[in-house]
This record gives C-alpha cells, sequence and structure tokens, in this order.
C-alpha cells in the first residue's frame, strides 16, 4: 500500500472449498470470496466456513481493481474488495477500502462519478424503508436530508475481502438522503447517506463525491476503456458486430438497425433490446474529443428529449444531451437547447428549496424557478453508464440565477439534481473543431437583431421572405407528432430544443 503501514495483524487459512490460502488483512472483515475456486467464505472465530459459491463477476472495465491505493483525507488506504449490486435501471458497483488505520471505507458509483463513504453507527430510532417517500424532505442525526432513492437491490456478485456479504440474489431495499446545501462538512458537492436495509439494524454510511485524480491512486488498470476482443458481441436484433467503448455501459445503441440494448448484466449475459425508428442527427458526432472545464472529454452518448407543460400537454419542446466521459472525472452532460448551450453535472448533495419552492438555494447561491414540465426520452445513441431506454419519463423543475442553472427530475423512485452553467457556442466550436460549423451551433447566446443604419431595406425584404417560408414550414409541419416524429421546422431529422426548457441531463443514481 502506498504510503501506508502494514496491518498489525493478518489472518490466513485454508479454503473450506479448494484449501488455497484466504488472507483477511482487516479485523472488521468478516466474509471473504476465494480467489481460486470463487467461494463465499465466512471468518468464525480462527476457522473459516464456506457458505456457498459466488457468481462470477462480470468485467466493468473499470480502472479500479483489487490492491489499488491512494490517499485519501491523508489517509492511505487499499482497496480489498468489490461488490456489484444490481437495481432496476442496470447495476453498480462497490469498492472496499481499508485506511492504514484499520478503519474501513467504501468507494462507490454514483451518478456517473465516485463516492468516498464511511459507515456511521445506526440511528436508534431509524424509520422503516417504506417511510422514507422519494422527493421528501426527512432528518437524520438532526441533519435535514431529501430523500433521492428508494430502490429494491440485490447483490450480483462479489470479490476480495470484506465487512459483510448479503445474501447472494436476495432483494432488499436501499435508501439513499442527499444533504442540503454544501453539508455539515463544507464539501462542495454535499453528501449522499446510505441505509442498508439487507441487515437489521440497517448499514448507515455517508459519503462525499470525489474525483479519481484527487485520490492520488497507483496500481490502476492501464486504461478504463475495453479490451477490443472482450467487449466484441453481434446485435441481439439485427446481429451486426458490436464493440462496447466505455468502461462502464449500462446500454448502448446499435449503429445499424438503432435497437437499444441492455449491457446491464454485462457481455455474455442474455442482451435484451429495444426498437427504436426515426434515428437522430447528432450536430456532433459520437467519439469526438473535446477540450471543457480544463479536461480532455469523449462523446460518448446523445439523447433527443422532449418535454411538454403540465397544462398543455400538447405544446411540445425538444433538446439535445451529449454524455461526455474522462476516466478521471467521471461523466458530465453537454446539452444543447435553443435558449443555448450549458455543461451540466449531477449533484451529490441536493439543494434546499423554498417552503412554497419557487425557488432554491445551492453552493451559496439562490436560483428563481423557472419552469415545471413533463420529460420524456424520445431517442438515444451511444452507450450510457445507466440503463436508458426510449420512453423513459421524468417530472423536472429548472432553476436559474444568472448563467448558473440548477434542475431537478424526479421519477417514481428517485430523484436527481444537476447542476452547471450556459456556455457561448463558441466555445462548444472551439472545444470539439468544429468552427466551420458554427451557424449550426449559435443558439440565444447570439445578440438580438436590430435594425441599425448597416441593415439595408434589401436586407429587411429578403428577411421578410424568410420568415414568410418558415411560416409555410410551420404550417406543413403542424400535422405531425413531435413526441414521435422528431419533426421540426427546418424539415431536418433532427428537433433540436424548443421555446424553453432543456437544462436537464438524465441518469439513474449508479
Amino acid at each position: 500500500m502506498a504510503g501506508a503501514s502494514s496491518p498489525q495483524r493478518a489472518y490466513r487459512a485454508p479454503c473450506p472449498g479448494c484449501g488455497a490460502p484466504v488472507e483477511f488483512r482487516s479485523a472488521q472483515s468478516t466474509h471473504a470470496v476465494c480467489a481460486y475456486c470463487q467461494s463465499m467464505v465466512v471468518r468464525q472465530g480462527d476457522t473459516l466456513a464456506r457458505l456457498g459459491k459466488m457468481a462470477e463477476l462480470f468485467d466493468d472495465h473499470s480502472p479500479l481493481q483489487l490492491q489499488a491505493s491512494g490517499r485519501w483525507k491523508n489517509k492511505a488506504f487499499t482497496l480489498v474488495g468489490r461488490l456489484q449490486y444490481k437495481y432496476d435501471e442496470g447495476s453498480w458497483t462497490e469498492w472496499h477500502a481499508l485506511l492504514e488505520d484499520g478503519s474501513s471505507a467504501c468507494l462507490s458509483e454514483d451518478n456517473g462519478a465516485y463516492v468516498f463513504a464511511t459507515p456511521l453507527p445506526s440511528p436508534r430510532e431509524l424509520p422503516a424503508a417504506e417511510h422514507f417517500r422519494v422527493g421528501a424532505t426527512t432528518a437524520i442525526g438532526g441533519r435535514p436530508f431529501n430523500v433521492a432513492s428508494n430502490s429494491q437491490v440485490a447483490l450480483l456478485s462479489a470479490q476480495g475481502e470484506l465487512p459483510r456479504l448479503p445474501e447472494l440474489g436476495r432483494a432488499f431495499t436501499l435508501v439513499e438522503l442527499r444533504s442540503q446545501g454544501a453539508g455539515a462538512s463544507g464539501h462542495a458537492q454535499g453528501e449522499v447517506l446510505s441505509i442498508d436495509y439487507s441487515s437489521q439494524p440497517p448499514d448507515v454510511s455517508i459519503g462525499q463525491s470525489v474525483r479519481l485524480e484527487e485520490l492520488g491512486l497507483s496500481g490502476l488498470r492501464d486504461e478504463s476503456v475495453k479490451n477490443e476482443t472482450g467487449r466484441q458481441f453481434n446485435c441481439p436484433h439485427c446481429a451486426a458486430q458490436l464493440t462496447a467503448l466505455l468502461a462502464s455501459s449500462k446500454s448502448m445503441t446499435c449503429d445499424s438497425c438503432h435497437s437499444i440494448i441492455d449491457l446491464s448484466q454485462g457481455i455474455g449475459a442474455e442482451l435484451r433490446h429495444a426498437v427504436q425508428d426515426e434515428p437522430v442527427s447528432p450536430l456532433i458526432a459520437l467519439g469526438s474529443q473535446g477540450a471543457l472545464q480544463g479536461a480532455q472529454w469523449q462523446v460518448v452518448g446523445f439523447q433527443h428529449r422532449m418535454g411538454s407543460e403540465p397544462n398543455d400537454p400538447d405544446e411540445l419542446f425538444g433538446w439535445d444531451e451529449y454524455l461526455l466521459y474522462n476516466a478521471q472525472r467521471g461523466f458530465i452532460f453537454l446539452v444543447d437547447s435553443t435558449e443555448g448551450w450549458s455543461v451540466v453535472q449531477p449533484c451529490t448533495g441536493a439543494p434546499e428549496m423554498s417552503d412554497g419552492q419557487q425557488s432554491a438555494s445551492y453552493r451559496g447561491s439562490s436560483y428563481q424557478l423557472k419552469e415545471s414540465y413533463n420529460a420524456e426520452t424520445t431517442y438515444v445513441a451511444g452507450e450510457f453508464y445507466w440503463q436508458v431506454s426510449r420512453g423513459q419519463k421524468t417530472w423536472n423543475r429548472d432553476f436559474v440565477s444568472g448563467k448558473s442553472l440548477l434542475t431537478m427530475e424526479q421519477s417514481s423512485n428517485e430523484v436527481t439534481w444537476s447542476a452547471g452553467s450556459r456556455i457561448d457556442s463558441d466555445l462548444v466550436a472551439r472545444a470539439f473543431k468544429l468552427e466551420g460549423r458554427k451557424e449550426l451551433l449559435q443558439r440565444s447566446d447570439v445578440g438580438p437583431f436590430s435594425a441599425a443604419k448597416s441593415v439595408g431595406i434589401g436586407t429587411v425584404i429578403v428577411l421578410l421572405v424568410v420568415l414568410l417560408l418558415v411560416l409555410v414550414l410551420l404550417s406543413r409541419c403542424s400535422g405531425c407528432d413531435p413526441a414521435t416524429e422528431n419533426c421540426s421546422a427546418s424539415g431536418s431529422a433532427r428537433s433540436s430544443g424548443g421555446s424553453y426548457g432543456g437544462y436537464s441531463s438524465g441518469g439513474g443514481h449508479k
């Protein structure tokens, strides 16, 4: 372990399944998975008992691996165990970290990024899982939290040394709460409190968002992308050969037939698919590289979404979202609407809402409610860290503060907050080397038209003619259904953002 002292005491005994050595480096670890025969082993004093056989891990091609080491809050740690869980929208991984003082922590996936969490004593009067209503505010230990998710999950597989081991395949409830504002620790992105009801009393932990680059990790895999031969498979719908490029993809689309393919169980498991037609053409091609926020990002996913007002479902508007990936920072979203471009990222914490829910406070800034609307995903392309599907629906609320944006997305069992800011279209063009297509990228950051002296009568006449043509095209388009046909006034297959909305970004909590 880089920079860490050796454990004061380690226990090693033969595996009761195959006789291979199984080592426990932490006194807090009670379970392990034999690296040779995959037996689930429980430690009982100085003897080991075999509980059964663990399912094989599916390779998620994370840059993390067992024995990788780093530092967190000036403490050295080593990753000694790994748990894979599944839920309705896919799966996620948690890594058991052994700190140099002998304590345990957890490095887990969260909203396309990572959270470093430590265990907490279970409160004396912790409510039953069903009492946590998604979207509500509750208090734990005298601190206010928002209920972000309440899901049924199950252990998919495990590896290495572990402080606990839920029963393989048995469903249990996992509740996630997100702290309001910056959190008592002062961490900019807030905190997430997890309540695991797989045992009684429930296991409770609290964590903060981290970037892998902040942990000074060593012993990582050489690269976080796939092995070319290990992630190739045939589309289950049209049999075209596909290659999954993203490290942690839970779904992707086929380039040939545009079907959405479920990868949440790994390559080699039964692949489910959903057919989608009417392909949309992204302005920024999948696979493009771009420099934003001081880092290099790759466009790995794209989705077109439609919104409607609750009181006027026939008034539709649309926008596009590009999923960007960086191996050290995780994922962000580049959002394209007619109101402009913006860069947003899911929040670990949760903003504090006013009593009337007309404003929200986050990281010391106050945001005003701009609009509320229903949103639906109508087309997807590329790869995603959650199990995306056409027809996914959420209830969204957009808040603004100058160029800063804040969005809440709520489904039946989850609330996700995203924060970001608007950026000029020129910056997008430069970032992705699209200066030759700047006109297509221009949005509301272009100044309003005014009849200056330099504008002659000929120009005005031309503009009037163009306006008449646009009105004619709009009248011809009025009979289509934008929710399914991605109709646009330009006649293009792409329906870019609408007259308002479109700050949101999708994604599961894991």
